[in-house]
């Protein structure tokens, strides 16, 4: 893994998970994994610590600007205690896959901790099968999806035996700068990074441009200038559209790799496109059993896309963009939804869409600090841009273990709120893909049926 590139002020995009949450959205994301057999938990600790040189964001807290003049800072948490991250959790065996979803939903409910690094884990022991479990959580403003797979890789191990973590240097932390300098780097990184995000726009609105030169860019942005109006208004409220409480739950299934796969190959996409027909699908029998119309109706999906380039991999941070992908719900033939989302992806990428969307959010980064911060505290949407959010995350496709015992199961968790009361995770590790279905209770109390209808449309789609 790449050593991390820490910068020491949030930049605008991570600052805004922090300014965003409230009680009832929690912006952390995190996953359950199970294992074979029992984690040995003292050991497995001292792996952690013997390795956090090498993530040293996790030993880093989150510390407001003295001045309210620029975003936090991350500094070094003196009284950063291990114990206080990483917890053993005994379920009365044979604990059951309910009584570990129910866990899960009481774990990721509550904010985190603002007063030490940003990350926890649960090891979970009683498991039927003398399997163990980790639910772990780290928040967004520290990793997006792909730098937390990463980080995965270093938390856990390659092989049932590892070698070893690299010895670590001498700790050479910075000094604390006096109150004057801090004023100043408060007073000038505020300007740095307005300007940082100017230079951003500007940089990707030279390269969006010389981008859209080609013909077929062209032809699809003249499709996209079609869409714009429809996706500039709100989305139409779904079901679970509502408000959210904050109170967590979290179901998931799983199905092969290999059949994903194949499908895109049939059909002539990609696997994204494969999770996004399976989701409208399950979306559309959801609706349905609510007893509203599915006739002229849209879901529209965020998707999260990456704008992480290779020379980043490892690096921490937020470096993302998104597509508003909206799908008919009453198109019932599968194979005709993914050709559908094939082309409307497929435009989107043409046009650039990410890109335009990413200089927005460069623009808004050129806002002060305050202002900012300002925005997330009224923050309100009871007309939600999206229905709901689906990240699709490439994970290893080799098995990881922790002290020896194999992971054979990662479900992934995403955060959702402000009206948003559902979300969908989907993560591909050793040949299978992961669906974690987040929901908000009070929004949507019943996401076990949306599971069974995700289940029900990837073997139809089969």
């Amino acid at each position: 893994m790449i050593q991390p590139d820490l910068n020491r002020r949030l930049t605008s995009m991570d600052a805004s998970f922090l300014y965003f949450e409230k009680k009832e959205a929690p912006l952390h994301i995190g996953s359950v994994s199970v294992f074979e057999g029992e984690i040995p938990f003292d050991r497995f600790v001292r792996n952690v610590r013997s390795k956090l040189h090498l993530i040293p964001r996790y030993r880093q807290k989150v510390v407001p600007d003295p001045f309210n003049l620029g975003h936090p800072t991350w500094e070094f948490d003196d009284d950063f205690d291990i114990s206080r991250h990483i917890f053993r959790v005994q379920i009365s065996p044979p604990g059951t896959e309910e009584e570990l979803i129910k866990l899960a939903g009481s774990i990721f409910t509550p904010m985190m901790d603002r007063s030490k690094p940003l990350w926890d884990i649960y090891l979970v022991y009683g498991l039927e099968g003398k399997r163990s479990a980790m639910i772990a959580r780290v928040h967004h403003c520290m990793v997006d999806g792909v730098s937390g797979v990463d980080i995965l890789k270093v938390v856990l191990d390659l092989s049932p035996k590892p070698r070893p973590a690299p010895r670590q240097k001498a700790d050479a932390r910075p000094p604390q700068p006096d109150a004057t300098r801090r004023f100043f780097d408060s007073l000038l990184s505020g300007m740095q990074e307005g300007m940082n995000r100017w230079m951003e726009f500007q940089n990707g609105l030279l390269n969006l441009t010389q981008s859209l030169v080609s013909d077929q860019a062209r032809g699809a942005l003249g499709q996209m200038t079609g869409m714009m109006p429809s996706l500039a208004a709100p989305a139409a409220a779904l079901p679970f559209n509502r408000a959210c409480s904050g109170e967590r739950k979290l179901v998931w299934s799983e199905f092969s790799f290999a059949e994903a796969r194949a499908i895109r190959a049939a059909c002539g996409g990609t696997v994204n496109d494969t999770v996004l027909t399976v989701l409208a699908g399950a979306v559309s029998r959801y609706v349905r059993m609510h007893n509203q119309k599915t006739s002229g109706r849209n879901l529209r999906v965020m998707v999260p896309v990456s704008m992480r380039q290779e020379d980043k991999r490892g690096a921490l941070g937020n470096l993302v963009s998104l597509l508003p992908v909206e799908i008919p719900l009453d198109m019932s033939d599968p194979v005709e939804r993914f050709k559908y989302i094939t082309q409307k992806t497929a435009a989107m990428k043409a046009a650039r869409v990410a890109e335009g969307i990413n200089l927005l959010s460069a623009l808004m980064g050129i806002l002060p600090a305050p202002v900012q911060a300002l925005f997330g505290a009224i923050a309100s949407t009871p007309l939600p841009p999206f229905n709901m959010v689906s990240t699709n995350v490439p994970g290893p496709q080799v098995p990881l273990y922790a002290m020896g015992k194999r992971m054979i199961a990662y479900y992934p968790y995403v955060p959702v709120g402000y009206a948003i009361g559902v979300g969908c995770a989907i993560m591909s590790y050793d040949q299978k893909l992961y669906f974690g279905l987040t929901s908000d209770l009070q929004a949507m109390p019943d996401v076990e049926r949306l599971k069974e209808f995700l289940d029900e449309s990837f073997i139809e789609l089969r």
